[in-house]
């Protein structure tokens, strides 16, 4: 079964998500933000989810986590919990 390892920041507005995108694309440390914006509880770890299992996640963050490039910050994603940036750390 593919298993992957992410990170990432779950804000409420898209707007939000897209800004924090901006700041991470102009060089600010995606583990930073996500400590001080993070809506998740993963937020206090930068957004670390650990490694988990293709289907654990919901639908939406799992197309992106097992389909999308690798070492890439992904978002916004919307889902059932709000707006997701996504940073895939590996996958097999």
């Amino acid at each position: 079964m593919p298993r992957a390892r992410a990170r990432h920041i779950l804000v409420n507005s898209e707007q939000q998500c897209e800004e924090l995108k901006n700041q991470i694309e102009t060089g600010a440390d995606f583990a930073s933000l996500a400590r001080d914006h993070s809506q998740c509880p993963s937020g206090k770890q930068g957004g670390d989810l650990g490694e988990f299992n293709q289907g654990q996640m919901v639908r939406e963050f799992d197309e992106v986590v097992f389909n999308a490039d690798v070492g890439k910050v992904h978002g916004p994603v919307k889902t059932q919990f709000g707006y997701h940036l996504i940073e895939i750390t590996s996958r097999d």
